[in-house]
């Protein structure tokens, strides 16, 4: 293939991404059809087909394809205000479009096609996941964390009050709600001094 005719394909693909994107956000992803992108880009609904086999692994790649820069957790020497910088950073993301709709759109359709859920977990939750618990544990080396304190639970801690308010009760998720999740979670994660 040559280098304009990749650069062509590249462009067809950012603009059925793009296509993808604003029909869910203007219809809702219960509405969007291939056939429906395909027109909003300008090509026939077989050129969607042949990069993607299911309208639900279009709308994965098109959001994934969205920024999610900053989103790694600095190494201060403070996992709290690490933790804090990164999960405020994460709910700003999440809590206006086009992320937000857009994000609780995939969830819901991981939740019925196992492709998709799969794709989601190995390109966006599970390397969030790594990132968070790296950070913990380098807490943990360094002492700011009880050396007997379960990491994988810790990140459950973490998260679930995040993905119940964005996914279950729609409550806005602000930096005083993260404050109180993370002033909850740390009290139980600190070390212990020695009893006499």
């Amino acid at each position: 293939m040559s280098e304009r005719s990749a650069r062509r394909t590249d462009d067809r693909a950012e603009a059925i991404m793009r296509a993808s994107l604003d029909l869910a956000l203007e219809v809702g992803y219960a509405k969007l059809s291939i056939e429906a992108v395909a027109a909003r880009a300008g090509v026939g609904k077989h050129t969607v087909y042949r990069r993607w086999s299911s309208r639900g692994l279009l709308f994965l790649d098109a959001v994934l394809n969205l920024s999610t820069d900053g989103l790694s957790h600095p190494n201060t020497g403070d996992v709290v205000a690490d933790l804090r910088e990164t999960m405020t950073k994460a709910v700003d993301l999440l809590g206006r479009p086009p992320w937000g709709p857009l994000y609780q759109a995939l969830i819901g359709e991981a939740q019925h096609d196992p492709e998709v859920a799969a794709a989601l977990n190995q390109r966006f939750i599970e390397p969030q996941t790594a990132d968070t618990l790296a950070r913990l544990k380098a807490a943990k080396d360094q002492g700011e964390l009880a050396p007997d304190f379960d990491l994988d639970l810790a990140f459950d801690i973490l998260s679930g009050p995040l993905y119940y308010r964005l996914l279950v009760t729609q409550k806005p998720i602000t930096h005083d709600y993260i404050d109180r999740v993370l002033q909850a979670v740390f009290a139980g994660m600190s070390p212990r001094p020695h009893a006499r």
